[in-house]
C-alpha cells in the first residue's frame, strides 16, 4: 500500500475538498495508470459487478499506484476473506456493498483493521507489506491507515442509518443511487424526486454526525449537483461507460 496516496486523499477530504474517480471494470492495468494521469483521485476496482478476480486485482492495484490513484476495491460481499484479501494485495482501501445495520458496519471495520482497532487476519507475507520486507510493527500501523468505505443502498440501510453513522473506524458513507432507486420502487430512475430526496436526507444526517459522504453520478450535471450539496467523494461513471461515450462523441464529430 502507498501511504503517500492515502494521506493525500484523506487530506483533501479533511480540508473540505472533493475527490473524484470512476468505477473500473476493465482488466488492463494501463487503464488505471491513464485514469491517474488524467487527474482523477481514485478508482473503484469493482469486484461486485466486474469480472476481476484477485489475481487480476493485484496488477490493477499496481497500475493505480503508478498513476497516483487511490485504489479502492469494491468487494463482492462483506466477508472477512473478501476484505482482507483486497487489503493484502496493497489496495488503498475497501468499499463494501449492501451495509444494512450497525452490526454489519462494525464487522467490516473489525475485518479491515488490525489490533487494537480490529481483528483482521494477520499475515505480513503479502504485497501490502512488500512481501515481509516492511518491518512488522511498521506494517501493522501502516495497514490501519487503509480507507474503509461503507455502501448504504437500500431501505434496510436507511432504517438503520443513525446506528451505522455512529460506528467508529470507517471513513466514508457511500450512497448507491441505483440500488436505492430500486428499494424506493423506481428502479434505475436515479433522478426521481424520491431518490434525490433520500440522498439529500442521508447527506444531511451524515453531516450532523461528522461523516463524509459519497455518491455515484453518471452525468457531469449530477456530479456538480451533489458536490454543491456537500458530498465530497464523487464516483463518476465507469471506465466502460466513459469509453463508450467518448467513442460515440468521436464518431458523431467525424460523421457531421
Amino acid at each position: 500500500m502507498n501511504l503517500e496516496i492515502i494521506h493525500s486523499f484523506k487530506s483533501k477530504l479533511a480540508a473540505g475538498g472533493a475527490v473524484y474517480g470512476p468505477f473500473m471494470k476493465a482488466l488492463d492495468a494501463s487503464f488505471m495508470e491513464i485514469t491517474g494521469y488524467a487527474g482523477f483521485d481514485f478508482a473503484i476496482l469493482d469486484m461486485e459487478h466486474g469480472p476481476a478476480g484477485f489475481a487480476e486485482m493485484q496488477n490493477l492495484i499496481r497500475g493505480a499506484t503508478l498513476g497516483g490513484l487511490a485504489s479502492l476495491v469494491r468487494t463482492f460481499d462483506s466477508s472477512e476473506s473478501a476484505i482482507s484479501k483486497a487489503l493484502d494485495l496493497g489496495a488503498s482501501g475497501v468499499q463494501v456493498p449492501q451495509i444494512q445495520s450497525a452490526d454489519e458496519a462494525r464487522a467490516v471495520v473489525r475485518a479491515a483493521k488490525y489490533f487494537p482497532r480490529g481483528e483482521r487476519g494477520v499475515c505480513r507475507f503479502v504485497r501490502a507489506a512488500k512481501y515481509s520486507s516492511t518491518p512488522r510493527n511498521d506494517y501493522f500501523a501502516q495497514a490501519n491507515e487503509a480507507l474503509v468505505i461503507l455502501q448504504v443502498e437500500g431501505q434496510k440501510g436507511l432504517d438503520a442509518l443513525d446506528g451505522i453513522l455512529g460506528v467508529e473506524g470507517f471513513d466514508i458513507l457511500f450512497i448507491g443511487p441505483y440500488d436505492l432507486s430500486q428499494s424506493l420502487g423506481v428502479p434505475g430512475d436515479v433522478a426521481n424526486p424520491k431518490v434525490v430526496s433520500a440522498i439529500s436526507e442521508i447527506t444531511e444526517r451524515a453531516k450532523r454526525a461528522g461523516v463524509v459522504t459519497g455518491v455515484f453520478a453518471d452525468t457531469p450535471e449530477a456530479a456538480k449537483r451533489w458536490r454543491a450539496a456537500g458530498i465530497q467523494y464523487i464516483s463518476y461513471s465507469t471506465d466502460v461507460g466513459i469509453y463508450t461515450e467518448a467513442c460515440r462523441g468521436i464518431l458523431a464529430a467525424i460523421k457531421d
